[in-house]
């Protein structure tokens, strides 16, 4: 923007500047020309008394040598029936013109100018009085003016170059604040607010921006607020549960372990919830789908159904918190249990681009009918509520990834989990 305005700037402030300076020269110049014929014609001027007194060669020679064009040799008077007195430079042609004439004239020479001032004298006589004017008198001072005109014209465009680029530079500093604030919302530091500075509409900007981050404050933190009390409920019904189970001795061992999971996430989310913000954090993807499948593989042979684990033997690193991918796994893996029969095969694959890792969850059943209204209304269809897509969905998204519905090559559904790791920065840390 500013290298913009800059050049903005300069051809403004040139055109002005031309419009202005281009006549101005044009006007010195004549000026100048003006002035030197003007001298030229005082000149001759003053010798008109001589020669209404006398005409002899010797007296105008004195008279012409007392003026300033004389004593150059640019001066010449011409007597008709007689000698020219001086040095001579105009054609006889046109001193005789000249001689018939009532008022003075000018002729161009190569040179310069002549300047030809006739008087009349007594009887039928006359004389004409010839005035050189070198074009060095025609320019004095020309160049230098116009000197003086391109330096005041230069000043003009540095200085409205300067005066742009204070302007665009405070346009600029406004506005990067403003971006810089923005990704610092974006990326989770809700306690970003800016000063509004700058232009008006930067600062209106800016004011709302603030309005906007106080509101999703409040907003995200209401909803803290209400799962965290959602979840804390939770706990009464469990803490029953738990003592029914006790009752029931060991058989009810395997209910009681389940239960102690769902106690584990019941506490997970309350302290997330209570988190003031989330802070990036690193997984090894590998290592969540190794153990999510050992857990699912228990109920995956009770149902006779064949299950495949690829790409999951060397650590792959993803920008999302163990937990939560665990979870997205989970409602995915819990999707395929419940909709397809039982002996459907399913397999999970784990890919490693470069920008992006994806997680593939394959299975043999009837497929899904609609998958872009799937992915739209966040439910697959055959009394589906969607929630473990829509649990996808966000944990991709969150990543700035997305999630792909797609034919497997098992014949059914493929649910693809793509998650972007190209600002990953922080090595993976392992507990």
């Amino acid at each position: 923007m500013r290298r913009t305005l800059a050049v903005l700037m300069v051809a403004v402030t040139s055109m002005v500047a031309l419009a202005f300076l281009v006549p101005l020269a044009m006007i010195v110049k004549e000026t100048a020309q003006s002035r030197a014929v003007a001298d030229a014609e005082r000149q001759a001027s003053s010798l008109v008394p001589v020669l209404a007194l006398t005409t002899r060669t010797g007296d105008l020679d004195l008279a012409m040598a007392r003026t300033a064009a004389g004593r150059r040799g640019h001066l010449a008077i011409h007597v008709s029936g007689g000698p020219a007195s001086g040095s001579t430079r105009a054609p006889a042609a046109e001193v005789a013109k000249a001689a018939s004439q009532t008022k003075a004239g000018t002729i161009a020479l190569p040179s310069g100018y002549v300047l030809l001032r006739p008087v009349a004298l007594d009887g039928t006589r006359s004389a004409v009085i010839e005035v050189f004017v070198p074009a060095a008198d025609l320019n004095r001072g020309v160049f230098s003016s116009w000197a003086v005109l391109t330096g005041v014209a230069v000043v003009l465009v540095l200085g409205s170059v300067l005066v742009g680029d204070r302007l665009g530079a405070r346009v600029v500093r406004a506005a990067r604040r403003l971006g810089g604030a923005a990704t610092a919302l974006g990326e989770g530091d809700l306690a970003e607010r800016i000063h509004p500075d700058g232009p008006p509409e930067l600062v209106a900007a800016a004011t709302a921006f603030n309005s906007m981050a106080n509101r999703v404050a409040q907003l995200l933190a209401a909803e803290r607020e209400m799962a965290a009390d959602l979840s804390h409920r939770l706990r009464t019904p469990l803490a029953g549960l738990r003592l029914s189970l006790d009752h029931l001795g060991p058989q009810a061992e395997a209910s009681k372990q389940a239960l102690t999971r769902l106690e584990g996430e019941v506490d997970a989310i309350i302290a997330a919830a209570r988190r003031p913000q989330r802070t990036a954090t690193f997984c090894d993807a590998a290592e969540v789908l190794r153990e999510r499948l050992t857990f699912w593989s228990a109920l995956a042979e009770d149902q006779q159904r064949p299950w495949q684990l690829i790409g999951a033997t060397l650590p792959v690193r993803v920008p999302v918190p163990a937990a939560e991918l665990g979870a997205a796994v989970d409602a995915l893996l819990g999707n395929v249990f419940r909709h397809t029969g039982e002996g459907t095969a399913f397999s999970v694959t784990l890919h490693e681009g470069k920008d992006t890792v994806g997680i593939l969850i394959a299975d043999a059943g009837p497929g899904i009918r609609d998958p872009e209204t799937a992915i739209e209304r966040g439910a697959s269809g055959a009394g589906s509520t969607g929630l473990g897509l829509d649990i996808a969905r966000r944990l991709a998204e969150s990543t700035g990834g997305t999630l792909r519905l797609d034919r497997s090559s098992l014949g059914g559904a493929q649910i693809q989990v793509w998650l972007r790791t190209r600002a990953l920065k922080k090595p993976l840390s392992r507990p």
